[in-house]
C-alpha cells in the first residue's frame, strides 16, 4: 500500500481498512485497502 501511494507522490495514506476471510479450512485470505491523498 505505501509502494503505491509512492508512486504516485502521495502524501498520505487515510482510511485504512482491513478485511478478512476465510478461502478453506485453515487458510485465510486478509485485504487492506485505504485512500491516498495529497495536500495542497
Amino acid at each position: 500500500m505505501v509502494e503505491d501511494a509512492e508512486k504516485v507522490n502521495a502524501d498520505a495514506i487515510v482510511n485504512v481498512r482491513l478485511t478478512t476471510s476465510m478461502v478453506m479450512q485453515g487458510a485465510a485470505e486478509i485485504l487492506a485497502y485505504g485512500t491516498a491523498v495529497k495536500f495542497r
